[in-house]
């Protein structure tokens, strides 16, 4: 179809594309001018990258020299100048740098001390008027050996001041130590004094020590591996005495009495009698076990004799017989032999006869003479 401005002319009648001419280039206008983005909208959308653009190297090429660094200066505010009574950032450099240099001379790093823990109700209550027991630092070895909150208990302090050395120095668990001085404490320290002495030594005969019950090889964790347990062997007595525990010749009653104190305080005791292994000296620990069981075995031995018994002496020769009180049995032993021994002459002379009797008499032979022939040839 044929489009012109005659045929518009007829189409439109009176004129009116003409009237409307102008507003529709007014609306085209318009449109054209909302549609194109604004100065910043389009620097904007010029700095925006995509993904892709740093991969591609799509975009505007950096700036370069002084741009570069006006635009940097730009975006980035400037610091607040440095106050008057602020300290100089030499002196602060040089503090720092003092450590290091000495460490360097001394040729030793600096290791961050570890923080050190809360000290237990045990080592709170075992103060130095019970007991001097400076506390050393956790033993983890293998198979469970060791233990934790340990002490090296060097002596005991009994109520008046004195001091019982614990020669050698035991290491043990703090319990341990807190239940041996008190055993030491109420009930040694007493004793002795009713035998009219006062205890000086603890002599120790094994405390902490790595190693499987008895020494044996394989054997479960010994409780002197866990530092729970003390081998006693005797106390040593202000007057010069020592009182072994195992010691035949020591008072029975005196050891019945340690036996008795003991097994009240400690949870197991072992002493002669119990297997075999402790026959010299008393082993004390406090091993958990279920239901609170306990374990006492020491057998207080008697003394053995002064001297040995002595076999008799042999009968000399020229002693006489000894005499023996014949009984009803005896008796009647007697009186058979001596029937029978008064029977047997009578019989053997009867037989005598009997036979006699019996035999005839032999008839007498003359005696021949052999004569001996000659033989002549």
């Amino acid at each position: 179809m044929n489009s012109s401005a005659q045929n518009a002319s007829r189409k439109w009648a009176n004129g009116t594309f003409r009237r409307i001419e102008p507003a529709m280039v007014t609306a085209v206008t318009m449109a054209l001018l909302l549609g194109m983005p604004s100065g910043p909208a389009v620097a904007a959308k010029a700095s925006r990258k995509a993904p892709w653009d740093d991969l591609l190297r799509i975009g505007p090429p950096p700036e370069r020299g002084h741009a570069r660094e006006a635009s940097r200066h730009a975006a980035v505010p400037l610091p607040r100048p440095r106050p008057a009574e602020a300290p100089s950032a030499e002196r602060d450099k040089a503090e720092q740098d003092k450590p290091d240099r000495e460490q360097q001379a001394n040729g030793k790093p600096e290791q961050a001390a570890p923080a050190a823990p809360e000290p237990s109700a045990c080592r709170l209550a075992l103060t130095e008027t019970i007991a001097i027991a400076p506390s050393i630092p956790d033993i983890k070895g293998a198979g469970g050996c060791g233990g934790e909150d340990l002490v090296r208990l060097e002596a005991i302090v009994l109520p008046d001041k004195r001091r019982v050395s614990v020669k050698p120095a035991a290491i043990l668990r703090c319990t341990m130590a807190s239940a041996l001085a008190e055993w030491i404490r109420s009930d040694i320290a007493p004793l002795a004094e009713r035998l009219g002495s006062a205890v000086s030594d603890l002599d120790n005969f094994d405390s902490f020590e790595c190693r499987g019950r008895n020494r044996v090889v394989g054997a479960k964790l010994s409780e002197h591996g866990r530092a729970n347990a003390l081998d006693v062997r005797a106390f040593k007595f202000t007057n010069g005495r020592t009182v072994s525990l195992t010691d035949r010749t020591v008072p029975r009653e005196l050891r019945e009495t340690v036996l008795h104190s003991a097994c009240t305080r400690f949870s197991t005791v072992l002493g002669p009698g119990s297997d075999g292994y402790h026959e010299d000296h008393i082993h004390l620990d406090l091993m958990e076990r279920r239901n609170n069981y306990r374990i006492c075995q020491w057998d207080v031995w008697d003394p053995m004799p002064q001297k040995a018994p002595l076999l008799p002496a042999e009968r000399p020769e020229e002693a006489p017989p000894r005499e023996v009180a014949a009984g009803p049995d005896d008796a009647k032993s007697g009186a058979k032999a001596g029937a029978k021994s008064d029977a047997e002459p009578e019989a053997e002379k009867s037989n005598i006869e009997n036979a006699d009797e019996a035999q005839p008499p032999r008839e007498e032979k003359p005696a021949k003479k052999k004569r001996r022939q000659n033989r002549r040839s």
